[in-house]
């Protein structure tokens, strides 16, 4: 099945946006990325979340993050459909602050896996899922997640994984269950008492299990 897994370094594309033709790795940078795919221009759900998007662009700019989002229409119809997205965000005289890819030959999306069998248009064409993909500064897949068409995403989410994952790639720590920003977070199993007093200053406490196993290490970041 075509796609990507986590790990692997994300294709380096070319396509057409409404910001002109990209190359995807150069339009990276350095920087974190994050991708996420749209059904069909004019569609409610679909311009719910990009207004959304709109809205949160300085969440995302304060993470080091840029956005750029992909439907399977042309840029024309982008463009158009980019005016009526920052209405819904309230923002009507302002231009949708990140790009939107072309893909109206569905070929990126059948390369990276994106297309919903269960949806389809008037043609009976599959229509993209909701994927999202979270890309590193060193090229590689960090994160994905796939919503069927009928259900719209939940931003907040986003940006506490993002969270997350930014935390995690400079610290030996993973994030538990509900985990937001100030939390503490879990000392990874791999690393010894000795290595994990060294590493966290802060102290490390351990919870008590039937087991006797002492794995549920937690520490302030």
């Amino acid at each position: 099945m075509p796609g990507i897994l986590l790990g692997d370094e994300f294709p380096n594309f070319e396509a057409d946006t409404t910001v002109g033709r990209i190359k995807f790795h150069d339009f990276l940078g350095s920087s974190w990325r994050i991708l996420f795919s749209h059904p069909r221009d004019f569609t409610p759900v679909c311009t719910t979340e990009l207004a959304c998007a709109a809205k949160l662009t300085d969440e995302f700019k304060k993470r080091g993050v840029k956005m750029i989002a992909l439907s399977i229409d042309s840029v024309e119809d982008h463009k158009a459909w980019s005016k009526d997205v920052m209405s819904v965000s309230s923002a009507a005289d302002k231009d949708l602050p990140f790009p939107i890819i072309a893909d109206d030959k569905r070929e990126l999306s059948v390369k990276l896996g994106m297309l919903d069998p269960d949806e389809r248009d008037k043609d009976g064409m599959p229509l993209t899922a909701r994927c999202v993909f979270v890309v590193g500064p060193d090229k590689k897949l960090k994160l994905s997640i796939l919503y069927p068409a009928t259900t719209g995403r939940n931003f907040d989410e986003l940006l506490r994984v993002i969270d997350s994952l930014q935390l995690t790639a400079q610290k030996k720590v993973a994030t538990p269950v509900d985990w937001k920003p100030g939390d503490k977070v879990m000392v990874i199993p791999s690393l010894s008492e000795a290595e994990a007093a060294n590493l966290f200053p802060n102290g490390v406490t351990t919870k008590e299990v039937p087991s006797g196993k002492k794995y549920l290490r937690y520490t302030q970041p």
